[in-house]
Order: structure tokens, then C-alpha cells, then sequence
């Protein structure tokens, strides 16, 4: 049995996890190959302070793409995954990618991560990326993983006060995806009046079922980068081994908690290397419970 290809196309640090350098161990441990395109290489990521760097055109992304094109490695891929955008011209290779995967692999998964900005740090993306994540990307993407900002900004900026909001607004915006048969959007990091303090929530929404995954609070001061980018590669790994949506989104969030509870104090990364095992099997599963409107 051949190895499932993933096409990530994230960005690219040389110390510390985030984009490709926090999907790729996840996806390999999972049993799937990353094949990775990087947007940029920096020498860190931005949570250390300064940085050197280069971000790449999207006519070097295209380039990459072409000699993998020419090794006729984008037909054999089963899925693709993206995260921070640098600008909106890397968004449009990525959707070109995606749409030549699914000529050959029409039931392939795309999931977008919809990097724009959090509590607290509000919007840290270029102008232009929120409308082409809203208007081009959505409609390409068969998984998002928004957190609860990303998720307000995607519908509008409507703030969500109840987890029933949150459900009728993804109920809303899944016509708007991609047609996939197992279409989905996760709501990462939900803090909604409905829900407890000293919990944090995930909320899993397809079109007919909606789950609540929720673990305790870790207040990590600072919080480590790459949470996200980690969530997704563990969800689509799980998608692409076959799990439904609500063990998919389950074991990813029992694997984030693990590796956050796990994080030494002022560590500004997830510690991937030393808590691998915690990606093959997490030892706590946090269950996803059914919830309705």
C-alpha cells in the first residue's frame, strides 16, 4: 500500500515549529508523506523578536510546483494544506494546486487554515488576505480551522455569543465550501458566554451534525506559536487515515492539549520531538460531544 502525499504549502522556518516545521513531523508520524513548498524561509519565527528571511514570489512557488508537476508528484497527492499567506498572489497558486490535485483525486481534501489574527493581537495579516480567504479560498476548501476571531472575521465580524451562534454561522457558511462529502469547519480556541471559563473549546460543524470537543485552560504566558498549524496537520492526517469528523477532531485536540500541557513555561515552541508519541496516540482522548441548535 503506497504512502499518502499531502501537498503543504506554509511557510518555512529554520529553529522552532510553525507552518511546514509544525505540519510535517505530525503528517510523517501519522503514516502520510508532507510534501512541503515553502513561502518563505526565516531563520525563526516572528515569536522570538527579530528574524532573516526571505518570502518567496508566488512565481517561485510556481516553479517549485512545475518541477513537481514534472515528476507527476501533484496527481499522487491525496489532500492539500495551507496556512499563513504572505500575500494574496501565493493564495492563487495554492488554489491553482489545489484544483490540479482534484482533476485527478476529485475527492481530495482541501484545508485551508484561515490565518488572519487572534484575541489579543487582533489582525496581523497583510491587506487584501481576509477578502481573498473569504471570497476565493472558501469556496475551494473542503476543512477550515478558523479560530474563534478568524471564525467572526470569515462571517462578517458578527461577534458569536453562544456555541448556537457558532453552529447557525458555519451552518451558513458550508454552502459557500467546496462540496466535499465530509465538508467541515473547526472552530479552534471557542470562548463563547455559554461556555465555561476555565475550559477552552473546539467546535466540529458539518452540515447536518455539530460536536463539542473541550479541555481544560493551559495559561501559558507567552502561548507557544504554531498551535494551529499543528491542529491542522493532526486533523487531516486523522481525515485522510479514515477517521469520521468527530474522532478526527477529537484526537487533534487531545494531541494539542497534550503537547501545550507539556510546554516548559516562556518555551516559545510546542515540543513536537520530545512528545512524538503524543501525535501517534495522545494518552488523554477528550471526547466530541454531539450538541445541537
Amino acid at each position: 500500500m503506497s504512502t499518502p502525499l499531502v501537498l503543504s504549502i506554509q511557510s518555512h522556518v529554520a529553529y522552532g515549529h510553525v507552518g511546514n516545521d509544525a505540519a510535517m513531523l505530525p503528517l510523517q508520524l501519522l503514516g502520510i508523506e508532507p510534501v512541503a513548498v515553502h513561502t518563505v524561509q526565516f531563520s525563526n519565527h516572528t515569536g522570538y523578536g527579530e528574524f532573516k528571511g526571505q518570502v518567496f514570489t508566488p512565481a517561485h512557488i510556481g516553479d517549485v510546483l512545475d518541477g513537481l508537476r514534472a515528476r507527476g508528484v501533484l496527481s499522487r497527492c491525496v489532500a492539500v494544506l495551507s496556512g499563513y499567506l504572505g500575500d494574496a498572489g501565493v493564495g492563487e497558486a495554492i488554489l491553482a494546486a489545489v484544483q490540479e490535485v482534484r482533476a485527478t483525486q476529485p475527492a481530495a481534501h482541501y484545508l485551508c487554515d484561515p490565518v488572519m489574527g487572534d484575541v489579543g493581537r487582533g489582525l496581523f495579516v497583510r491587506p487584501g488576505i481576509p477578502e481573498f480567504l473569504r471570497k476565493r479560498a472558501l469556496s475551494q476548501a473542503s476543512v477550515i480551522t478558523p479560530n474563534h476571531y478568524e471564525f467572526e472575521l470569515l462571517c462578517g465580524g458578527k461577534p458569536l455569543t453562544s456555541v448556537a451562534a457558532a453552529i447557525e454561522a458555519a451552518r451558513g457558511m458550508l454552502p459557500h465550501m467546496h462540496q466535499h462529502p465530509s465538508a467541515l469547519i473547526a472552530i479552534t480556541s471557542l470562548r463563547t458566554e455559554d461556555l465555561p471559563s476555565e475550559r477552552l473549546a473546539t467546535l466540529a460543524v458539518t452540515a447536518c451534525e455539530a460536536w463539542l470537543v473541550e479541555t481544560p485552560f493551559v495559561d501559558l504566558q507567552p502561548l507557544p506559536n504554531g498551535m494551529g498549524d499543528v491542529f491542522s496537520a493532526v486533523l487531516l492526517g486523522h481525515l485522510i487515515q479514515g477517521d469520521a469528523a468527530p474522532e478526527a477532531v477529537a484526537k487533534a485536540v487531545s494531541t494539542l492539549y497534550a503537547l501545550v500541557a507539556n510546554t516548559e513555561s516562556g518555551q516559545r515552541d510546542l515540543p513536537l520531538v520530545a512528545c512524538q508519541a503524543q501525535i501517534r496516540q495522545p494518552t488523554q482522548i477528550f471526547s466530541a460531544r454531539s450538541v445541537s441548535l
